[in-house]
């Protein structure tokens, strides 16, 4: 029942955001009771009877052809990631037995750590729930502020609303927000019985009214590449590319690496942070400086 849900507010946000104009309706004079389409010229663009499509907007929609999908999503305007999670909540109406992921091994191998450290740029292997499950020591300086919370391992979404601290991290705090929002509600279509994911939603909803306003809005997006614009706490601003690239043997991880365009005022502040970071490892590890071994014992 609640993935039928979850279809029904997917469907009825989507149709409710496009007007008869932008489907290419011709006017017709009158008060209209919603804002976007109405259901039965939902199923007049997708080719589909009144009584199918109403069926299949109450959650029904489980067995549902590949075609009459690819309808509903061309009357609808979907864009591929809302096409795609789409596909996954029909794929997910009568979902498989639960299979609790949470008790498998550590993914992060030796071997990805080995290939982690070898990026010359930032970067960090992230599942699908946003949470940072390695870095390189690019990775682990620029979210340094993320690796210092409390709860461990480091969560995107935990810290764009739960941490203070984001406030001045994400100089662009609403894209921050709404593309973690986004990001999350793909993954639930993906998997909804993640339980994990499920009690991560739970607790922002509970703490975060911020969260629960734009869950409710059921925006979709995956985290695959885009532009982040980060307030580094000590090299300042940095205006990055991101790209995530899914790790091989596993389908919920990848690594998302960040660069910056040469000869920028970007591409400096990471040079700096390199150096940063390579000063802050000394004074952990108490390594050489001005020639003599610094050792407090």
């Amino acid at each position: 029942m609640e993935m039928e849900q979850e279809i029904r507010d997917f469907l009825m946000s989507r149709r409710a955001r496009i007007t008869p104009a932008q489907a290419g309706l011709p006017y017709v004079g009158g008060d209209r009771r919603v804002p976007g389409l109405r259901r039965e010229e939902v199923a007049m663009l997708a080719g589909l009877s009144v009584e199918y499509y109403t069926r299949m907007e109450r959650g029904k929609i489980g067995g549902a052809s590949e075609s009459v999908l690819d309808a509903i999503a061309r009357a609808l305007q979907l864009d591929e990631d809302e096409r795609t999670h789409l596909y996954d909540l029909a794929r997910n109406v009568a979902p498989r037995p639960h299979r609790n992921r949470s008790k498998r091994t550590s993914p992060i191998t030796t071997s990805v750590q080995q290939v982690l450290n070898s990026i010359s740029v930032p970067a960090v292997v992230q599942n699908e729930r946003l949470d940072i499950l390695a870095a390189n020591d690019l990775g682990h300086a620029l979210y340094t502020v993320l690796f210092t919370a409390a709860k461990q391992p480091p969560n995107f979404a935990r810290f764009v609303f739960l941490d203070p601290r984001s406030d001045d991290f994400y100089p662009d705090r609403e894209d921050a927000k709404n593309l973690v929002v986004a990001v999350l509600r793909g993954t639930v279509g993906r998997d909804p019985l993640d339980h994990k994911t499920t009690e991560l939603v739970g607790e922002l909803s509970t703490r975060s009214a911020d969260f629960t306003a734009r869950w409710a809005k059921h925006n979709v997006r995956r985290h695959s590449r885009g532009r982040k614009v980060i307030n580094h706490p000590v090299v300042g601003r940095l205006d990055l590319t991101f790209n995530d690239f899914a790790l091989p043997g596993d389908p919920h991880l990848s690594i998302t690496t960040y660069t910056a365009e040469p000869d920028t005022p970007s591409a400096d502040a990471l040079t700096l942070l390199a150096s940063w970071n390579h000063t802050e490892h000394q004074k952990r590890t108490g390594t050489v400086i001005g020639g003599n071994r610094h050792n407090n014992g």
